[in-house]
């Protein structure tokens, strides 16, 4: 009986089994639209408005400052040097003394050329008088023709060895005058490369110069431009520029020159612009950071260069994501000229549409935007 009830529960455990598996093989499947699906949240992006604006189409350039005036000073005569009058950095005016040379030396053959000088015009008014006196011998017949030539040659020959003891003082006075090495120009002293006692040759040697004299009002900057927009620059434009040495300050110059020739190198051609320094702040040697206004347009659409994306600026092409009610699509455009901050765009896109500018990175075809608070006004 107890192996009776044993079987009798085995097979009531079995039945339960296969009841279940039974009941779970026979529920219905829930339909696809039973469950919604978990949609891609929308993608928090910033959009700016295409508008028509004014455009101020530029070049952007670099380049560095030099002064526009300037002179390297060196002696003309070799000597040592007695006195000097000037130190760096101190203003001078065109003719002042910076440095005297030792004239000893030159003094004593001045004076020796100013005693040969004066024994010349003794001789040549000798001469002058015997030519006269020959003159009133020949009235009454008392010379011959031969002894008044004689008598005009000699009055010739001391016109002549007295013009020659002049020109030698001169030269003499002239030396002596070089001894004294004066500024050539207004400006301020750069550079002071000789002290007392040094000996100085006939133009430097070579070497340095004695001193330097930069006149800082009126400065040179000379900038690169690249080749394919040379045709748009021209004499007279106006140039906008920022140097690291004055930060927060922006200034201003004019085209002056264009070089007629391009550099192989680089592909670009220098360009100098003249700089008014009337308050003296710029330096020499300073670089800057600027841009050549070449044109004034109006009525240019413009989107902020952040919208572009695969920028291609040899072809001129970028791609943009355009708003389309709650989703944005990418397009190719084409673009122009470039500001700091904006873009002009030459086709593709129409005045009113609107762009993302911010969050692009995370876009797909189709996917749903949400404009950030504020943006798109």
């Amino acid at each position: 009986m107890r192996r009776i009830g044993r079987q009798v529960l085995f097979l009531a455990i079995i039945g339960a089994v296969a009841a279940a598996a039974a009941g779970c093989g026979s529920a219905p499947e829930p339909s696809a639209s039973a469950a919604p699906a978990a949609g891609k949240p929308p993608v928090a992006v910033g959009v700016a408005t295409v508008a028509a604006t004014d455009l101020q189409d530029s070049v952007e350039v670099v380049g560095s400052l030099e002064p526009k005036f300037s002179a390297d000073v060196k002696s003309e005569v070799s000597g040592i040097v007695n006195a000097v009058y000037v130190a760096e950095w101190v203003p001078v005016r065109r003719g002042a003394r910076l440095a005297r040379l030792d004239t000893t030396e030159t003094e004593a053959g001045l004076k020796a050329l100013e005693a040969m000088e004066a024994q010349a015009r003794v001789n040549e008014a000798r001469a002058r008088r015997e030519y006269e006196r020959a003159l009133q011998l020949k009235q009454y017949g008392l010379i011959t023709p031969q002894n008044l030539d004689d008598a005009k040659t000699a009055v010739d020959a001391a016109e002549a060895a007295t013009a020659a003891a002049r020109a030698q003082v001169q030269a003499a006075q002239a030396r002596l005058a070089k001894s004294f090495i004066t500024a050539p120009i207004d400006g301020v002293i750069a550079l002071r490369a000789v002290n007392v006692g040094d000996r100085v040759e006939n133009m430097g040697g070579g070497g340095l110069p004695l001193f330097r004299i930069v006149d800082n009002r009126l400065l040179d900057l000379t900038v690169s431009v690249p080749s394919s927009r040379l045709a748009q620059v021209k004499v007279g434009q106006p140039l906008e520029f920022t140097t690291d040495a004055l930060p927060g300050r922006t200034f201003t110059g004019k085209v002056m020159f264009i070089n007629p020739t391009i550099d192989p190198a680089s592909r670009s051609a220098k360009v100098v612009a003249e700089v008014r320094n009337t308050d003296g702040q710029l330096k020499a040697g300073a670089f800057v950071k600027g841009r050549i206004l070449v044109a004034n347009r109006s009525g240019v659409l413009q989107v902020p260069r952040e919208a572009l994306q695969n920028w291609n600026v040899e072809q001129g092409t970028a791609d943009v994501w355009v708003v389309r009610g709650d989703t944005a699509d990418r397009r190719q455009v084409r673009i122009g000229a470039a500001t700091a901050t904006s873009v002009e765009i030459l086709d593709g896109l129409q005045a009113g549409e609107q762009v993302v500018t911010r969050g692009s990175f995370a876009l797909k075809p189709g996917d749903r935007i949400a404009p950030a608070s504020g943006q798109g006004a």
